[in-house]
Parts: structure tokens; sequence; C-alpha cells
């Protein structure tokens, strides 16, 4: 008996579906997320969160430029300004002690407590700030490498110094010549790398300048388009339920106004606040800085003039080098002065200025009517004339100082009270951005979120 024998199949024909992978799974989402959207409650969570989301990004986006700028604005007070300053600091301690020396020389065994102290004070007051600014060096290599060429040089100049000062009172000539060399050492070795030092930390300064007073355009852009989103939604909402007002999408709308309102006049009072602390404050310190540097190299090189006795003689073989470089001097101090005086904007600031140009006026005579004595052949009297009494251009040298350091703390304050006004105008706007931003984008999801119950 033959039995037949049959293959059993499913009914229909076909074979079991696999089963759904991660791509059918984000097809299914994507589809019902396009049935979400074609229904108004579907509209309305996307409008919600949209609207959540972009003001939440308002307020961070806000946070982080303002903290950014307040940051660099914090480093202009607390850190390159100050570096900035020592740097000045360093240069012009360096070209007083070199005056002072010059000065105790020529006074020989007659040199004053006052001015011994005030070469020790120079010497000490550069150590000091050098000590400071290696310690803040990590900046820059080359503020490092300026720093180390300072470092090693003021000791040698130092030690010249002393052997000038031995010589000179014991009566040897030779005293003049350690003084030339130490001059020579200050003007090409020291006093080159402190102005490069200057230079650099001056360079750091305007570059935080520049990051604290940049525009924090995404941060605007972003409020912008969180308000035109908030105003959309409202008029969407007004169109379809002929409501004025939407209490929920109002106060996220007042909270992102707020933000960007505290954003865009807190930016303009803080550039306009920094602008004013580098154009009245910074800038009218490096001018003075210069000016006051220039007059004492003046000095130095006057006194130098007397020491050396026209044995060093000037690039065209004839003049006497200290004497000419003099005049360059009393040149750059009479243009710094009128640049001076030209950025002063008040009384306290310009009346010094105006004291150390007549200051500078009364040097000038004083030392033709020396150099004319010198030449005639009476060095003592040339040298009465120089560091003696109210009449000699050293008098006229302490007035110009005096008034150039009286000058120099006015626009030091200057700075730093506008500079402090910067900072206050950013001040609390990174928190303050942070928690409105929560609020609103907290309100504009309730706002929302009250229409939603109205289709349940």
């Amino acid at each position: 008996m033959t039995h037949a024998t049959s293959t059993l199949a499913p009914r229909g024909g076909s074979a079991a579906a696999p089963p759904p992978g991660r791509g059918s799974a984000f097809a299914e989402g994507a589809a019902r997320l396009r049935a979400a959207a074609v229904t108004e409650p579907g509209r309305l969570r996307i409008i919600g969160a949209l609207l959540a989301a972009l003001i939440v990004f308002f307020g961070a986006v806000t946070a982080w430029q303002v903290a950014d700028r307040a940051a660099a604005a914090e480093d202009v007070v607390g850190r390159s300004q100050p570096l900035s300053a020592d740097a000045a600091s360093i240069y012009r301690s360096l070209a007083d002690a070199d005056t002072a020396s010059s000065s105790g020389f020529l006074a020989g065994s007659k040199e004053t407590r006052e001015v011994r102290a005030r070469y020790e004070k120079d010497i000490a007051n550069a150590s000091r700030l050098l000590v400071k600014a290696a310690a803040n060096a990590g900046r820059s290599a080359e503020s490092a490498r300026q720093i180390g060429v300072l470092g090693e040089e003021l000791p040698r100049y130092t030690g010249l110094i002393e052997q000038a000062r031995a010589n000179n009172r014991q009566g040897l000539p030779l005293g003049g010549a350690y003084l030339r060399y130490a001059n020579e050492r200050m003007s090409t070795r020291l006093l080159p790398a402190a102005q490069r030092l200057y230079e650099v930390e001056t360079g750091h300064l305007y570059e935080d300048y520049g990051a604290a007073g940049s525009h924090p355009l995404t941060a605007l852009a972003a409020g912008l388009a969180a308000l035109g989103a908030l105003g959309w939604a409202q008029r969407r909402t007004y169109r379809r339920t002929h409501r004025v007002f939407n209490h929920g999408l109002l106060a996220a709308t007042a909270a992102s106004t707020v933000v960007l309102l505290w954003l865009t006049v807190g930016h303009l009072v803080a550039h306009s606040d920094l602008a004013d602390s580098r154009v009245h404050g910074q800038e009218s310190l490096k001018v003075l800085n210069d000016a006051r540097i220039s007059s004492l190299q003046a000095r130095a090189n006057e006194n130098l003039t007397l020491v050396a006795r026209g044995a060093v003689l000037a690039t065209d073989k004839k003049s006497d080098k200290y004497d000419t470089d003099f005049k360059a001097n009393i040149a750059a101090l009479d243009r710094g002065l009128a640049e001076a005086a030209r950025r002063a904007d008040d009384a306290a600031g310009g009346d010094p200025v105006a004291r150390a140009q007549a200051g500078v006026r009364a040097w000038q005579a004083r030392h033709s009517a020396a150099r004319a004595t010198d030449e005639k052949g009476d060095y003592e009297g040339a040298l009465v004339q120089v560091i003696d009494g109210r009449d000699s251009t050293g008098a006229a040298f302490d007035q110009v100082d005096a008034s150039l350091e009286q000058a120099l703390a006015h626009e030091q304050r200057q700075f730093a009270r506008s500079a402090r006004d910067a900072l206050g105008a950013l001040a609390g706007l990174a928190a303050g951005a942070s928690v409105l931003a929560g609020l609103g984008a907290a309100a504009a999801l309730i706002g929302v979120g009250r229409r939603l119950s109205e289709y349940r």
C-alpha cells in the first residue's frame, strides 16, 4: 500500500516576518512624530519643547560669553595691567639707579646719604619686581627670556658700580672708566631687556582688552531668535483662540527681554568703561612712563658728560657723546610731555604735566649755562651748577621727576576706577541670565501646557 507524503506549509503560503530591527524602530518613531505633528496637541508639544530649548540656549550662551569677558576684564585689572606696570617700574628703577649712581660719583666723598639710599632703593625695587615677574612669567616664553637676561646682568652692573665708587673714593681715574662701562651695560643690555619685557606684557594687556571688549554676537543672536520665536508662538495662539495674552508665553518673553536688555546695556557700559580705562588710563600711563624714562636717561647722560670730560665722542667724532644723548633725551621728553598734556582731561592730570614742562625749560637753560662753564675750563663751577643748590640742573630734574610721578599716580587711579566700573557692569549678569533663562523656559512650557489642557 502506497502512502502519499505531503509537505505542510503555513496558510497563506508565506514565511513569518523577521522581528523589527533598529531601522524599523527609528522609522516607527519618525512615523509617530509625523502623526503627532498633524494634530494640534502634537504641534503644541513640539512648539513648547523648541521654545524652552531656545530660551535655555540663549541663557547658557549669555552666561558663557559674559563669564568669558568678565574673566578677561578681571585679568586686565588684576593681572596684565599690574604686570605691565611692574615691567615699566623695572625699567624706571634701573634708569633711576643709573642716574643716582652717576650723581653719587660726581659728588665723590660728598655723596649724600639720600643719593646713596635712592640708588639702593632702586636696585632693591628692580630685584623685587624681577622675582615677582619671574613667578608670573608662565604666560610668555619671551618674558621669561628677558627676565633671565635682567637677572644675569643686574649683579654685574651693581658690581661695576661698586668698583667705580671704590676707585673714585680713592681718587683713582679708573673709577670713571668703570662707571662708563657700567652705564654702557645698562644702556645696551639691561634697559633693552626691560623695554622688551614691558612691550611683551603690554601686548598681553591689549590682548585682554580685546577679549574683554569683544561683542557677544552669539548671545545677542540667540536672544533675538528666542524673542522672535516667542512672538510667533503668541501670535499663533492669538489667531487660534482670539485670546490676547498667554500668561506663560508672556512671562517667558519678559524674562528673555530682561536678559537681552541686561546683556546689551551691560556690555555697552563695560565696553565704554574699558575704552575709557585704555585711552585715559593705560595709554596716558605709557606716555608718562616714556617721558619719565627720557628724563632719567637725560639726567644720567648729563652727569656722564662731566664724568667723561669729553673722552667719549659721538658718531660724528666731534661732539661729546653724552651731551648729544642728553639733547636727544630732552627732545623725547618734550614730545612726551606735549602728548601727555594733550591727553590730560582734567586739572588733576594736567597740572603736574604743566609743572614738568616748566621744569624742563628751567633744566635746559641751566644745562646750557653749565656746559658753557665747563667748556671755559671751570670744571668745579660746572659741577656746582649740575649737582648743588636750588638753582642747579639737579633741582630742575627733581621737579620734573616729582611732577611726572604725581601725574602717573593720577592716571593709575583713573585706570583702576574705569576698569573696575567695567567689571561692575558685568557683575551678576552670568548668574542672572542663567536664572532668568530657566524661569523663562519653565514659563514657556507652562503657557503651552495651558493650551494643551484645553484638548483633554
